[in-house]
This record gives structure tokens, sequence and C-alpha cells, in this order.
């Protein structure tokens, strides 16, 4: 089955813990309240590249890579790609 396509049937069971959203807003420069939205929004982008390693998912759009835990749905972290 196709990666993205297995993240996106799951996108409603993506959450993030309290300290995930203050380090992904560092990471990413965010001045939003709605960083699982935000992230969301990106997965579900047409250009968002998704693959599965080992027990994360890996979503990249532009310079922004995401990371999910594939068990959990638990959005781990999030970074500006150099």
């Amino acid at each position: 089955m196709n990666q993205n396509k297995i993240l996106i049937e799951n996108i409603d069971r993506i959450h993030i813990t309290k300290m995930g959203v203050e380090r992904i807003k560092r990471n990413l420069n965010l001045d939003m309240e709605d960083v699982v939205g935000y992230c969301k929004n990106l997965i579900l982008s047409k250009d968002c590249c998704t693959f599965r390693q080992g027990k994360n998912w890996y979503c990249q759009i532009g310079n922004t890579r995401i990371t999910v835990n594939s068990n959990s749905y638990t959005i781990i972290t999030a970074h500006i790609v150099k």
C-alpha cells in the first residue's frame, strides 16, 4: 500500500504532546497555537513526500521535515532541512 495513503487514512489520529508543541514552534519558528493543524496541512499537501523508516513516518515538503511515530501517530519533531 502507498506509504502516504496509510498516513493520510489515519490523519485524525495525529496528535502532539505539550512539550512537542513548544519544540516544533521553536524548530520551525512558528508563532501559532494550532501546531497540529499546521503539520496536518503540510502532510496532506499533494507535494508532501512521505516514507516510513523503522518506527517513524518522515514527511517532507519543501525544506520542512516532520517525524511522526508510526504506532501512536504522535508528532515527535519537525525541522528545517538545510
